[in-house]
């Protein structure tokens, strides 16, 4: 019982963990005339990548995202024109 606190700390931390990953999306951007699949939101992907990067469409998983960037050409392929 001495190391209840411990362990009730430790399962709000899993339980923290698993709620955040659940809760990611992934977005699927145009950043340097290339097609690119993130986690980061626009202003990050700014940061990282420059101003001229824009999101295309946002998913709820990682497959759907690849998927449509897929049909885009995949992951590092040429954007389309807008």
């Amino acid at each position: 019982m001495k190391n209840m606190p411990i362990i009730m700390a430790v399962l709000c931390l899993c339980l923290f963990s698993a709620t955040s990953a659940m809760s990611a999306k992934y977005s699927v951007y145009c950043a340097n005339g290339k097609i690119e699949v993130d986690t980061r939101n626009l202003q990050q992907m700014k940061s990282a990548r420059g101003p001229h990067t824009y999101m295309m469409s946002e998913f709820d998983n990682k497959i759907d995202a690849d998927n449509f960037a897929k049909k885009l050409g995949g992951v590092g392929a040429q954007c389309p024109q807008r």
